[in-house]
């Protein structure tokens, strides 16, 4: 059904009053004509390009293939740049500048005459960034993701892009490897253009954004230099001048049924812990109530089927060549698995529609069967205890199955810097029993909870061979990282949490079975220790966006949005700016 309002862009460009004329005349010199201001969408192209974020630097022929899209269905596009929260290069971390950015894509999108809204995404904070940004404005949006590199090419092997970064440093530590063997894979990893190619969190946040039905079936797994990558982008520009059209929103798109579907699937494919965090912050900018426990309520049980780096052996290229996100969507929903197939995607069609057909390639290796998984339970596992009262979370299927019941021995770093002043120390009083807790590296801590939760172990630890501990901590893992490693623990030690008062030789239960992080200490001496706790120095700086940032940031359970900036604000014409 076609939607007969008049355009959102008509109250810039509809006129022949004052206002009218100034607003076609200074688009006019770009060399517009005049009839594409009677009455064509006006599709914006939001494009996180960026030279310094590298994963998204082929995103300007990406948007040339979705204007042409766009022109063919009879809309116009103009593209406009946002802040690009780069993984690779920025510092202290990116996630200190996704709220930042999503502030940019909202108000951009608010502000200007645009009817619809096609995401270019890719690096990892780009995705939840312009969707966040997106939700909050709810016009017809859909995402177009830039695509994994192609698989990294290292001593006659294939390499996945970060993952192997932990493996080497970690044998080079340990004296397994020479520096020169190091740093000999660091051109065979990055052959293309495009985001990692294991199942990181650009991967897991593709997936998360087709499975949400925000994106059109496929466009998760394309290789960057595919050039199928290209024709969905183009398909995708038609798409969205028809979205405009039946005034197919975001609100009806991004509702709880799709954030479960996206929890499941996340389970199957063994997406990041990234996207816990991340579907939070878009779910409370859309106004759905999602919990931190509802990933335990939907995706525990959940085998992983798609054996993937970090937690299997193949990459995305393999992943796309098997069938892609679609393959698994179709295992799951012929198992009853998929909660509700039923959920609309931005074709007009629902989920299940798209996928119940969906060819599946291969011999099962990459895209196993349901009986045949690479781990039975591959959904997040969420902790609880008093040592982490607002949660905390673990990714099974990149965990030693032996340590994820364990009891061990704390040592603590009391930050970043701590700990790698201290954990090469041949002195350090650690074994492999021991748990690694590391303190102030949260959303207020570092500040903006960087992928520092991976701790490298200890040289001495893996000079014996030990490859795995038990770690804790209140900051991110990269997805392409992996371990037994306890992240996003709620409240941070730098907002006064339990983890900030765990001392050497306090002991910690882990139980993933039950969901329990326990810290072995009587609840009045725990309370003793946090009456006595003063935060650590430095927290808040004295102006600049680091501050609005420490100021305003919620916990990891809640999505580490800006307290100000969850909820939908909508799409309403500003007043005008002569």
């Amino acid at each position: 059904m076609t939607d007969k309002r008049p355009l959102r862009s008509a109250q810039w460009f509809g006129s022949t009053d004052k206002n009218g004329f100034m607003y076609r005349s200074w688009m006019k010199n770009q060399g517009i004509p005049d009839h594409e201001f009677q009455g064509k969408p006006i599709i914006g192209i939001c494009n996180t390009w960026s030279e310094l974020t590298p994963c998204n630097a082929h995103f300007r022929k990406i948007a040339d293939h979705v204007k042409k899209g766009v022109l063919e269905a009879g809309g116009y596009p103009v593209e406009f740049p946002v802040f690009s929260s780069g993984e690779s290069n920025l510092r202290p971390t990116a996630m200190l500048t996704r709220n930042l950015a999503s502030m940019d894509v909202e108000e951009s999108i608010r502000g200007n005459p645009v009817d619809a809204v096609v995401l270019l995404v890719g690096c990892d904070k780009t995705t939840p960034a312009l969707l966040m940004g997106a939700a909050s404005c709810d016009l017809p949006t859909i995402v177009v993701t830039g695509g994994p590199m192609l698989n990294g090419k290292h001593n006659g092997r294939d390499i996945g892009a970060g993952t192997i970064v932990w493996q080497m440093h970690e044998a080079y530590k340990g004296g397994l490897i020479s520096l020169d063997e190091f740093l000999s894979a660091e051109a065979g990893m990055s052959r293309s253009a495009g985001t990692c190619n294991t199942m990181g969190t650009a991967s897991t946040m593709a997936c998360m954004a087709e499975a949400l039905g925000t994106s059109l079936p496929h466009n998760a797994a394309i290789p960057a230099v595919d050039s199928r990558r290209y024709v969905l982008a183009h398909l995708s520009g038609m798409r969205i001048v028809d979205m405009v059209r039946e005034d197919l929103r975001l609100s009806r798109i991004l509702t709880k049924a799709a954030f479960e579907n996206a929890i499941r699937v996340n389970a199957a494919i063994g997406g990041s812990t990234n996207a816990v965090i991340h579907l939070k912050a878009i779910a409370g900018r859309i106004g759905v109530d999602l919990e931190l426990d509802d990933w335990t309520r939907v995706g525990r049980g959940m085998p992983t089927i798609v054996d993937l780096q970090p937690s299997g052996r193949f990459l995305m290229e393999e992943f796309y060549y098997a069938g892609g996100l679609p393959a698994v969507i179709r295992r799951l929903g012929e198992h009853s698995l998929l909660p509700h197939p039923d959920a609309l995607t931005v074709n007009g069609k629902t989920l299940w529609a798209n996928c119940a057909e969906a060819p599946i390639y291969g011999s099962d290796e990459v895209i196993r069967t349901l009986d045949n998984p690479i781990r039975t339970d591959g959904g997040i596992c969420v902790l609880r205890g008093n040592l982490a009262p607002s949660g905390a979370v673990l990714k099974p299927s990149a965990a030693t199955p032996e340590l994820m019941q364990h009891r061990g021995r704390a040592v603590v770093f009391e930050n970043f810097e701590d700990y790698k002043a201290r954990i090469a120390d041949p002195e350090l009083d650690v074994d492999e029993s021991c748990v690694l807790v590391m303190k102030n590296c949260g959303p207020k801590g570092y500040p903006g909870m960087a992928e520092v939760g991976n701790m490298g172990l200890p040289p001495k630890l893996l000079a014996k061979g030990i490859t795995d501990m038990v770690r804790i901590s209140d900051a991110r893992m990269s997805g392409t990282a992996y371990g037994t490693v306890v992240l996003h623990v709620a409240p941070e030690a730098a907002a006064g949490g339990p983890l900030a008062v765990v001392r050497n030789g306090d002991f910690i239960e882990l139980d993933c079975a039950t969901g329990r992080l326990h810290l072995d200490i009587s609840e009045t001496e725990l309370q003793s220790r946090l009456a006595a706790w003063t935060p650590p120095a430095g927290l808040l700086w004295d102006s600049g966006y680091q501050r609005l940032y420490v100021e305003h940031v919620l916990q990891a359970d809640e999505g580490c949005d800006f307290d100000f900036l969850v909820g939908c604000r909508g799409a309403e014409v500003p007043r005008h700016s002569h």
